[in-house]
C-alpha cells in the first residue's frame, strides 16, 4: 500500500510537470518543453519551465525558489536533466550542489551530449537516487518533436485538414472561406505556435492569398515560422501577400526547372529564397526533396497546411507523423467540388492508410479528429 502510494504521489507531481512544459509551447524552440517541481514533506518548494535558448532551465528555477529547502527534498521533471555545457550550465551540478536527496525523471534525454555523459550515473555518483519512467507515455508525447528530430534528424510532419461533412475544402468555383468555425481557426494558431516552418501549395496560395503568420499573441517571444511554398511552374504573384509581409517570418519557394529564370529572379530580390529541386513523378515539385533540404536546414517541425494535393503526395511519400482533421457541420457535394486529400492510388481497402491513437473532441461547433500515421 506504501508503494502505491509513492508511486500515485510521484505520477501526481510529475503531471504538474508536464502542465508546467505545455505553457512553454512555441517558445522553448528548438529546446524541449520541460517542467520541474521540488517536492519536501508532501508539498511543493520549487517549480520552474523552461522558455528557450539562454533562458535557466526548469531545474534552476526551482531550485532558486526552493532555496536552502532543497536539501534532501526530491525534485520531479519530465526530461532528464542536462549534463554539459550549453547556453547554460550542466543542470545535474546544480542539482547536485543544492544537496537533493532524490530525482525522478519521466524520460531520457536522446541528445547526444546527454547521453554521452549520462546524467543518471553522474547523479548517482554524487550519491542521489534516481528513478525514471514516470509519465514516458505523456512525456513522449508533449516532446514528440524534440524527440523524432534527435532521434532520426528529420522533422516532425503535421498534416493539417479541414473540411465539409462529405470531405470538400472548397466549392466547384474554388471557394473556401471559411470551411471550419472561428474557435478551429484559433487553434490552428496554436498548431502554428509549435511549427517551424508552415507548408502549403501554390494552389492553396492563388486560392486563398494567404498570410501564413501566426497572429492575435500576446508574447514578444513568438517566432514566425517559415512559410514554405511548392510551385513547380513558379506561378505565385509578385503581389502575393506571403512575398509582402512586413513579418519577421521568412519565405522560402520550392520550384523546378520549369520555372522562368526572369522570374526566379524577380522573387529573388524581393528577399525571398528560391530553391530548384527535382520533380515528382507527377511533374510537380518533390515534396520529399523540399522535405529533405528542410531537414538539412535544421527545421525540426513542418505544419502543412495544404492542399489536397498536397496532403496526398505527403500521405504517399509517408511523410506525415500526425494528423489534425476539423470537420465542419457543412455540406457542398458537387463531383467537382474540391476533396481533402488528392488520389493515393489506392484500389482495395487493404490499402488504405491507418491511422492510430484517434482522439475526437469538439472545438466550437466543429470535430477535431487527431491521430497518427505509424
Amino acid at each position: 500500500m506504501k508503494n502505491h502510494l509513492k508511486a500515485k504521489a510521484a505520477e501526481h507531481y510529475m503531471r504538474q510537470c508536464l502542465l508546467l512544459a505545455a505553457q512553454t509551447r512555441g517558445e522553448a524552440f528548438p529546446n524541449p518543453m520541460v517542467g520541474a517541481v521540488i517536492v519536501k514533506d508532501n508539498k511543493i518548494i520549487g517549480q520552474g519551465a523552461h522558455y528557450g535558448p539562454g533562458t535557466p532551465h526548469a531545474e534552476i528555477i526551482a531550485l532558486k525558489q526552493a532555496g536552502q529547502k532543497a536539501k534532501d527534498a526530491t525534485l520531479y521533471v519530465n526530461l532528464e536533466p542536462c549534463c554539459h555545457f550549453g547556453n547554460t550550465p550542466p543542470c545535474t551540478d546544480a542539482i547536485i550542489k543544492a544537496q537533493i536527496k532524490q530525482v525522478v525523471f519521466a524520460i531520457k534525454d536522446p541528445n547526444p551530449l546527454v547521453k554521452k555523459r549520462n546524467s543518471k550515473n553522474i547523479l548517482e555518483k554524487a550519491g542521489i537516487k534516481v528513478n525514471s519512467d514516470i509519465l514516458g507515455a505523456e512525456a513522449k508525447k508533449i516532446n514528440e518533436v524534440f524527440l523524432k528530430y534527435h532521434q532520426t534528424k528529420k522533422p516532425f510532419v503535421v498534416l493539417k485538414l479541414a473540411a465539409t461533412l462529405d470531405g470538400k475544402i472548397a466549392t466547384t468555383t474554388g471557394n473556401s472561406k471559411w470551411i471550419t468555425g472561428e474557435e478551429s481557426r484559433q487553434f490552428v494558431q496554436l498548431l502554428r505556435r509549435e511549427a517551424e516552418a508552415i507548408l502549403v501549395g501554390i494552389n492553396t496560395i492563388i486560392r486563398d492569398n494567404p498570410e501564413l503568420t501566426i497572429r492575435n499573441h500576446q508574447s514578444k517571444k513568438i517566432r514566425q515560422p517559415l512559410r514554405v511554398i511548392l510551385d513547380s511552374k513558379l506561378r505565385l504573384p509578385l503581389k502575393a501577400k506571403v512575398l509582402n509581409l512586413k513579418s519577421k517570418g521568412a519565405t522560402l519557394i520550392f520550384t523546378t526547372k520549369k520555372a522562368k529564370p526572369q522570374k526566379i529572379k524577380d522573387i529573388r530580390n524581393k528577399g525571398v529564397e528560391v530553391v530548384v529541386v527535382k520533380t515528382s513523378p507527377q511533374s510537380q515539385v518533390s515534396l520529399k526533396e523540399a522535405v529533405r533540404y528542410l531537414a538539412k536546414r535544421q527545421i525540426t517541425s513542418i505544419l502543412i497546411e495544404g492542399g489536397s494535393e498536397v496532403a496526398a503526395s505527403a500521405i504517399k511519400n509517408k511523410l506525415v507523423d500526425k494528423l489534425y482533421y476539423f470537420i465542419a457541420p457543412k455540406l457542398i457535394g458537387g463531383r467537382t467540388a474540391v476533396p481533402t486529400i488528392g488520389d493515393l492510388g489506392i484500389n482495395k481497402l487493404k490499402q488504405a492508410y491507418n491511422i492510430k491513437d484517434l482522439s475526437v473532441e469538439k472545438i466550437g461547433e466543429d470535430l477535431l479528429v487527431q491521430g497518427y500515421f505509424y
